[in-house]
């Protein structure tokens, strides 16, 4: 499987994990503020932001009541309609091209998830590196195959999917020429909590479908998304804003700057630890082999006296015989006078 090359950041088990900070709607509809969230992230190591790519009209009807009202008491969103929540939350498409650029002069990766066709080819006519397919879309196979043709790298997010559904999305991607694709185990409830997250599904996601895999993180803090790089992660995506006090749809579940530089310290961490199946002492550890116990004369020893409990021991440092010989020099005598503190050795014994 080869790493995914995205100008000067790599995707692939032999990379640190890329982080990508979800602006969503934090924006809360300032252009100034998605700015400075793209600045903020930079500034805490994030590797990408990612943008959302709608109008409410691409997503649903304007019609509050029904199916499209959110009567859910659970939802975080309860009380809005489907369209008054899209409205609220959308990025303005004129605001990409400025946010995209902030990104590249940042040297992050800039890019979206389009939520219909038309939004593909306006996010193709910025030249965005690669997409994103969000869970509630990840079934939606005619999406699936338009940003496919593009052959540019998908990360998709497999909230809700079933195998079989999971199976048919990335056959149709692979069809239709991509051949880069990221998948991200994901939970779609907000916030998520880390007993519905069952990262054990990511190794098993990289097994069945031969690709990359991440983690897209509902939950707080960083515990979930750092123990996934020990999983196989490469590639992380959390929510993120400037304070979660500041609102927005996705502000309580959305991670803040210090939250977001200590995630990418502490998952590169993780990948680092990851290394290699090893035994024996490193190289690092074999100064450390003199403090192991081993067995010394702990009294002065004429020539000719016997050995015992008393006058040899297991103590530390490691210059002596190993302790599991003790039984073998005990009753032994002594070749030589010898002085308390000196290391036992074969020699040493008639």
């Amino acid at each position: 499987m080869k790493e995914i090359i995205l100008n000067n950041h790599r995707i692939g088990i032999s990379n640190r994990p890329f982080i990508i900070a979800e602006m969503s709607g934090n924006h809360n509809q300032s252009l100034e503020r998605a700015l400075k969230i793209v600045d903020s992230a930079a500034e805490a190591g994030a590797h990408a932001i990612k943008l959302q790519t709608y109008t409410a009209d691409t997503m649903t009807l304007d019609i509050p009541t029904g199916d499209f009202f959110i009567d859910d008491p659970d939802n975080l969103w309860k009380g809005a309609s489907l369209y008054e929540l899209y409205q609220m939350a959308y990025t303005p498409w004129e605001w990409h091209e400025p946010i995209f650029e902030r990104c590249k002069k940042l040297g992050m990766v800039g890019f979206s998830t389009p939520f219909d066709e038309s939004a593909v080819d306006f996010l193709e006519s910025l030249d965005v590196l690669m997409y994103k397919v969000a869970s509630f879309e990840n079934t939606d196979i005619p999406l699936i195959r338009k940003i496919a043709s593009t052959g540019k790298p998908m990360i998709i997010s497999t909230g809700m999917a079933t195998v079989a559904e999971l199976d048919e999305t990335v056959r149709e991607a692979r069809n239709a020429g991509c051949q880069d694709i990221v998948l991200l185990k994901c939970t779609s409830t907000y916030p998520a909590t880390p007993e519905n997250t069952n990262i054990a599904t990511i190794s098993h996601l990289q097994q069945l479908f031969n690709c990359h895999v991440g983690i897209s993180d509902h939950t707080m803090g960083v515990g979930v998304s750092v123990a996934s790089v020990a999983l196989g992660a490469t590639v992380i995506e959390k929510h993120f804003t400037l304070r979660r006090s500041d609102g927005g749809v996705d502000s309580t579940f959305s991670m803040e700057p210090e939250e977001m530089k200590s995630l990418v310290v502490e998952s590169e961490r993780a990948w680092q630890a990851i290394g290699s199946i090893s035994y024996g002492p490193a190289e690092k550890e074999k100064p450390s082999m003199k403090h192991r116990r081993s067995l010394y004369f702990t009294e002065d020893i004429k020539a000719g006296d016997s050995f015992n409990p008393d006058n040899v021991r297991a103590i530390r440092p490691g210059h002596g015989l190993p302790p599991k010989y003790i039984d073998m020099i005990l009753g032994k005598t002594a070749k030589q006078d010898v002085i308390k503190g000196t290391p036992v050795s074969w020699d040493l014994l008639v």
